[in-house]
């Protein structure tokens, strides 16, 4: 039986695009310290066609890991952690959960940016909310709580402590609340 965090095809298609505008927000970050590498960007234009239905399945899952090697090449821990959003994005396809990744990621890469990071990612958290589409509310909605179900990054991986944990809970207790 496949983990709930995968998701079906059509609502990882869905919180493709939603995990894309979360990345895609915090780009800049990388792409200032590391303006040739392209791979963070391109995962993103990846999920964007995965959610658009133009790329399959099975060739983004042996993509997604190109995206997130794109932290190598960067050097704050900022830009690191929005080339971590990008690579979340792009491992959607592969399982819904990354979508909830991505957004942690790019709050938490806003946060070290702000001059307050807190405030900077609870800023950040409020734009991801209110950009969410019913379906992809919906969507989200299905994903186990964090902690919950250990097959998928929701398990016991680097997205269920510190700063992404607290992104993580927040999304989901919103998500949930209909916030």
């Amino acid at each position: 039986m496949a983990s709930p965090q995968a998701l079906s095809e059509v609502d990882r298609r869905l919180v493709a695009l939603w995990a894309a505008d979360c990345a895609e927000r915090v780009l800049p970050l990388f792409e200032a310290e590391a303006p040739d590498d392209r791979r963070a960007r391109d995962g993103i234009e990846r999920a964007r066609a995965f959610g658009r239905g133009e790329l399959d399945t099975a060739g983004e899952i042996r993509r997604r890991f190109e995206a997130g090697r794109a932290a190598g090449s960067a050097t704050s821990p900022a830009a690191v952690a929005a080339a971590r959003a990008a690579g979340q994005a792009s491992g959607v396809a592969h399982m819904g959960a990354h979508a909830l990744g991505a957004a942690a990621y790019a709050a938490k890469a806003a946060a070290l940016a702000a001059p307050d990071p807190e405030e900077g990612r609870h800023a950040e958290v409020r734009w991801q909310l209110e950009q969410l589409t019913p379906p992809v509310r919906t969507a989200l909605a299905r994903l186990p709580r964090l902690g919950e179900n250990p097959a998928g990054p929701l398990g016991s991986g680097l997205l269920t402590t510190g700063v992404l944990a607290t992104t993580i809970r927040d999304l989901q207790a919103a998500v949930r609340s209909g916030e």
